[in-house]
């Protein structure tokens, strides 16, 4: 902020030397509070869009099979204390989610109003999928059904089918991780952990390396956060990152091996 102040100062200073630069010092602080509250309620259009977005459709997804279950609502339920979701987000979730629920809800629409609403941003597009993944996988199996609705949701965003594979095989990972630490890795495990990083296993180790980085750049918390994702959501990008993490680690080791 005072180095916007100091250049409206000295552009306003050149124009009416000492006048002038307290004018043109006005000018820049004024300029400047105006854009902060400009991007700073961009990013909670942002936040609120996404988190309304995610639970309308979470809501058509659980509905994939023809019926919601007992299980689905709780795992929705469970999502609102996971996401730390206030009483107010709460109030907006659960209402974006019955309304997923519904026979008329246009699918294609309430995505392509989420796709505005994030900028087509990639990072923000996986994280929204990855989202319901997660809600769907809850009980550790996606049913064809939904696995066929994610698909949709996928293609709906602009992501390829792979990123369904991808996600999947990320869960499975973290399900086989939490289960097995330390165990060796299974010829399934390490087929998952090429999905996750979008490589196939005859990619270079100099190959393998750029995937992984770009992936974990693209992921990062912080970024994700800095271009509007909600705080709320931090802990699963950071489940992300832990995941890719454990996918490139599972290739090295199982490359060591065989070499």
């Amino acid at each position: 902020m005072l180095f916007a102040i100091i250049v409206g100062g000295l552009i306003g200073y050149a124009f009416g030397k000492f006048p002038g630069f307290l004018v043109g010092a006005a000018i820049g602080a004024f300029l400047l509070n105006r854009l902060k509250r400009r991007l700073i309620g961009k990013l909670q259009s942002i936040q609120s869009g996404f988190i309304e977005s995610v639970f309308a459709v979470m809501g058509a997804l659980c509905k994939a099979d023809g019926v919601i279950s007992q299980d689905e609502i709780q795992m929705a339920e469970a999502m609102f204390v996971r996401f730390r979701l206030n009483e107010e987000q709460k109030a907006k979730a659960k209402a974006a989610f019955n309304r997923g629920k519904e026979p008329d809800f246009d699918l294609d629409a309430e995505l392509n109003r989420f796709l505005q609403a994030s900028g087509r941003q990639p990072a923000f597009l996986q994280m929204f999928l990855q989202v319901q993944v997660s809600a769907v996988a809850a009980d550790g199996v996606v049913h064809p059904s939904e696995h066929e609705m994610l698909v949709r949701i996928a293609r709906g965003l602009g992501l390829p089918d792979s990123q369904v594979d991808q996600l999947e095989a990320m869960l499975r990972g973290a399900h086989t991780n939490r289960a097995g630490a330390g165990q060796p890795s299974s010829e399934d495990q390490i087929s998952d952990a090429y999905k996750v990083l979008g490589v196939s296993p005859s990619a270079s180790d100099a190959e393998l390396k750029k995937a992984y980085r770009k992936l974990m750049s693209e992921n990062h918390p912080d970024k994700l956060a800095g271009r509007g994702l909600p705080e709320s959501m931090r802990e699963m990008a950071e489940e992300r990152t832990r995941e890719i993490s454990h996918a490139y680690d599972v290739i090295k080791e199982a490359r060591k091996k065989s070499a």
